[in-house]
């Protein structure tokens, strides 16, 4: 079975400084946009408080997928949902009742999200399953972006491929997604692909996301 395809490019790797210029050069043949939220603390990095994150999300012209890499993320991700964000996923590490954060993030109309960092296991967050819109798994440490795809965890996304079965659930992969890993990850079980430095240190961010794309679905059928 072909299974769909989407592609989130990240805007860690965008110009900042011209951010709505480079999220248009994408709105067009994105799925979602990716936003990493990091808080210096859950991961050594800083990118967006909730006041800046709040302002892209209500600007972008496609749908938002909020990755909430956050000390407080019980707190804050039922927020994200409610100003609009089409999906918000949580890390297990972070969370102190994942069931609950989960139900608050559906309940504001937003897609919930589950990321486990590569050296997680995912045995014990099966459980979350029937409350989880889409399984996150790192290719890379969070934090920053431009890393090395980690092929190892591929064996991962297998096993959260027989967890999903034939629910509608999504597995994204998150870390080192380009040209030369996306096969190796559709191979796995994967359908939902973050690409940051892939796309915005290309010449053509919008073809490259197209030849991802198309990478993605020769693989997938």
């Amino acid at each position: 079975m072909t299974r769909e395809i989407r592609i989130t490019p990240s805007i860690l790797n965008a110009d900042f400084d011209q951010l709505d210029q480079e999220i248009a050069k994408i709105a067009g043949v994105s799925d979602l946009i990716h936003l990493d939220v990091m808080d210096n603390i859950f991961v050594p990095n800083f990118t967006f408080d909730f006041e800046n994150a709040s302002a892209i999300i209500k600007a972008c012209p496609v749908g938002v997928d909020a990755h909430l890499m956050v000390s407080n993320v019980d707190e804050i991700a039922p927020c994200y949902a409610e100003i609009g964000c089409a999906s918000v996923t949580i890390h297990a590490e972070a969370s102190e009742n994942i069931a609950q954060t989960l139900r608050a993030i559906r309940s504001e109309g937003a897609r919930s999200g589950l990321a486990i960092k590569p050296n997680t296991a995912i045995d014990e967050y099966e459980q979350f399953s029937d409350l989880v819109d889409m399984f996150l798994i790192m290719t890379v440490e969070p934090g920053f972006g431009g890393q090395k795809f980690m092929s190892q965890m591929m064996e991962k996304v297998r096993t959260v491929r027989r967890i999903i079965g034939d629910r509608p659930i999504w597995l994204q992969v998150d870390g080192g997604i380009s040209l030369e890993t996306i096969e190796i990850a559709v191979e796995a079980g994967a359908d939902t692909f973050v690409a940051g430095s892939a796309v915005f240190n290309s010449d053509d961010p919008a073809h490259m996301v197209n030849a991802l794309r198309s990478l993605a679905q020769k693989a997938s059928s």
